[in-house]
């Protein structure tokens, strides 16, 4: 049962926003946790129990970390400056020492899970002979979503350390936040501190918010079903025979690759946002136009924008962030970017992805930065979208070699450049690339804008509004209707 799935949308949000609002306002938020279980649970089963120990996990930490804090203003009452400093100094390492435990165990469990058979091969490889043969069950499936749940615990369980928010004293809201149906298998990553104002409120269901919410769902899953799916059955043809085509028609595929990761993720986050609306729960945004960025710095700042927030906080901030030495500072964004190749999957051709962008961003930052700042603004998108592309194709490429004949198959290398057939893969696709244009830049918010807004009649507007979104749902669910499943790209990690 994927997101955009017709059970979904038709059967467990409706049945779901039903029970809410017939449950008493305190016990909302645990109705919320139920559904959000027993969604977990159709989903991966028995497997549901790492989510739970996750949830368990958390809470105690958090807990503990609380009644250090508790002990350690006891302990200074009455005591002089000098000694308060040495009392603060001791239960900051007492509490660190918890922190670091909370998050070894997590990473461990995923560790184990993910990144267990990527070591064990390269190892045996490097070895020649095998290595940690039979430490790992075969049939040890990873969970759905842990990739981003264990962050958003690892996230709460620093913030309660840090001291920017208080733990949670009851386990069901630790658990409602860790695991919230609509963000569970896919994001976005969220901070406590940003979801905890509306997360808990249990206030009736708002006809403004519904509205607000089933629009938001059904133009994510018009990005999916529609743009993204079909551009899928080019891109897949093109990268399953790329050798065979020129290099125009494998930078169109590239091209369309990345419009279908972007039409795919950002509709999904439009679904998980959508579907937290129903209820009045403010999830973070994930994407703010892309392809809009100047360079590839600025780009991460508008994709996957809670991962990027996330590594940068607790990654990159407390190995020193800018605030130190220039060769500190390029190692420093080198791991960030290393880990978040790694995060993404367990293969080389994700870490190479992670490396390049470590790369490129310390160059921007250090090299040619203030040089490109100064070009003009169409040739700095165009530089951005370029780097940006190259990365893409390490990033779907199963090898570092398979990424380096695409890029020279993509320049002509192999069957050459020009080719009458990229003009009938654009003829043939055109209406998807307008699309995705449109409804990857500020052109689609504007055009709607001005759509629903062509008349100043409440009437005429609200007519128009239910002619074109449910328009929307109708091809997005004849196609949802006439395809095969077809999960979400990033729902592999």
């Amino acid at each position: 049962m994927g997101y955009h799935s017709i059970i979904y949308i038709f059967l467990f949000l409706p049945v779901c926003l039903l029970a809410y609002q017939l449950a008493p306002e305190k016990w909302r938020g645990r109705v919320l946790l139920a559904f959000s279980w027993i969604f977990f649970y159709l989903l991966s089963g028995k497997l549901l129990v790492y989510l739970l120990g996750t949830t368990l996990l958390t809470h105690c930490i958090g807990i503990w970390l609380t009644l250090l804090k508790t002990e350690e203003a006891k302990a200074v009452e009455g005591m002089d400056r000098k000694q308060k400093k040495v009392i603060k100094a001791e239960y900051q390492k007492k509490g660190r020492r918890v922190l670091i435990l909370g998050i070894l165990i997590l990473l461990g469990v995923l560790g184990y899970l993910k990144y267990f058979d990527f070591f064990t091969v390269n190892l045996s490889h490097l070895f020649g002979h095998p290595v940690l043969e039979g430490w790992r069950p075969e049939k040890l499936l990873m969970p759905i979503g842990i990739s981003f749940y264990t962050l958003q615990a690892i996230g709460y369980m620093t913030d309660v350390y840090w001291g920017t928010i208080q733990a949670e004293t009851e386990i069901w809201r630790t658990a409602l936040f860790l695991g919230f149906f609509p963000q569970i298998m896919e994001g976005p990553i969220a901070r406590y501190s940003d979801v905890a104002d509306t997360l808990y409120t249990g206030k009736p269901l708002e006809y403004r918010n519904v509205v607000d919410g089933y629009v938001r769902i059904f133009w994510g899953l018009f990005k999916k079903m529609v743009i993204a799916d079909r551009m899928a059955l080019m891109v897949n043809q093109v990268f399953d025979h790329y050798a065979d085509y020129h290099g125009a028609v494998i930078l169109t595929a590239a091209i369309g690759y990345v419009i279908q990761l972007y039409m795919e993720f950002s509709g999904c986050m439009d679904i998980i946002i959508g579907s937290g609306k129903l209820f009045g729960i403010c999830l973070p945004e994930n994407f703010r136009q892309p392809f809009c960025a100047k360079n590839p710095s600025e780009f991460w700042r508008r994709w996957h924008i809670s991962l990027s927030f996330w590594f940068r906080e607790y990654v990159y901030i407390p190995l020193g962030g800018n605030h130190v030495t220039i060769s500190r500072n390029i190692v420093n964004l080198l791991i960030v970017w290393m880990l978040t190749g790694m995060w993404h999957g367990a293969a080389w051709n994700f870490i190479v992805w992670g490396i390049y962008y470590g790369v490129v961003l310390v160059l921007e930052k250090y090299v040619w930065g203030a040089i490109v700042d100064r070009w003009p603004s169409v040739l700095q998108h165009i530089y951005a979208l370029v780097l940006v592309l190259v990365g893409w194709v390490f990033f779907f490429s199963p090898s570092l070699g398979a990424a380096l004949r695409y890029l020279f198959a993509m320049v002509g290398g192999g069957a050459g450049f020009a080719s009458k057939e990229v003009f009938f893969v654009i003829l043939t696709h055109w209406l998807f690339y307008l699309l995705a244009v449109i409804g990857s830049t500020t052109l689609g918010s504007r055009m709607l804008r001005a759509v629903l807004n062509v008349s100043e009649n409440h009437t005429v507007r609200t007519v128009i509004t239910l002619v074109v979104f449910f328009g929307m749902l109708v091809i997005s669910v004849a196609y949802l209707i006439a395809d095969t499943y077809n999960p979400f790209l990033y729902f592999n990690f």
